[in-house]
């Protein structure tokens, strides 16, 4: 049995604004201390027990509302946040969140950032983040590239919401590769297989890359 404290359930919510062409989203600097140090992230944290709701997507809907707020000061309408998918890290991560990812349309308040837990903001279409290579964990940076191909915020909306159970190994070369469902070395956990794929090649000090052929 693992010795890992239980993952935290958690909720995160991709703020978005339709521009010509495509759309724009609301990235945030998180400071050097803490989860996620001087990560770029999406507004979000840990769903509490007074976070509202009749099942798990609502309290996760409720937290994710809550935290646009205090985070950066937006009122996004829960009625116009939906839910888009479900993100479970490796176990071998000390601290875990197993968080549901919104997306939410710019209601038009003005960020408004602390200067502490977050240090800085800026929206950008997901393809200059990417290309980039903001530091960014994971579920993160395949987002992005979701949201660069649906191109605007209805085209966001789903009726079905994959949840990324993500399961690290190396390439015979040593690189860090994290593989997902559907990705031809998922089960075995196999880089060299070949076949179709669904992976982030995550490497310390080179540029990271999102491949998907599913």
């Amino acid at each position: 049995m693992s010795d890992l404290p239980p993952a935290v359930p958690a909720a995160t919510v991709m703020v978005v604004r339709d521009v010509k062409p495509g759309l724009e989203v609301l990235m945030l600097k998180r400071s050097a201390v803490g989860a996620f140090a001087n990560f770029w992230v999406f507004p979000g944290g840990r769903i509490d027990d007074a976070d509202e709701g009749a099942d798990e997507i609502e309290r996760a809907r409720s937290a994710a509302v809550r935290e646009a707020m205090e985070e950066v000061g937006l009122a996004v309408d829960p009625q116009n946040t939906h839910p888009y998918s479900h993100w479970t890290p490796p176990a071998i991560q000390p601290r875990r969140f197993l968080t549901w990812f919104f997306v939410a349309h710019w209601g038009g308040d003005d960020v408004r950032i602390d200067g502490h837990e977050i240090v800085d903001y800026r929206w950008m279409r997901p393809h200059e983040a990417i290309e980039a290579q903001l530091p960014m964990a994971p579920p993160t940076i395949v987002s992005l590239h979701e949201l660069a191909e649906a191109g605007s915020f209805a085209a966001t909306r789903r009726t079905e919401y994959p949840r990324w159970v993500t399961r690290p190994t190396k390439s015979a070369d040593g690189v860090p590769v994290l593989l997902w469902h559907g990705d031809a070395g998922y089960d075995s956990l196999d880089a060299e297989v070949p076949g179709p794929r669904n992976r982030l090649w995550y490497p310390t000090d080179a540029p990271w890359t999102y491949e998907r052929t599913v």
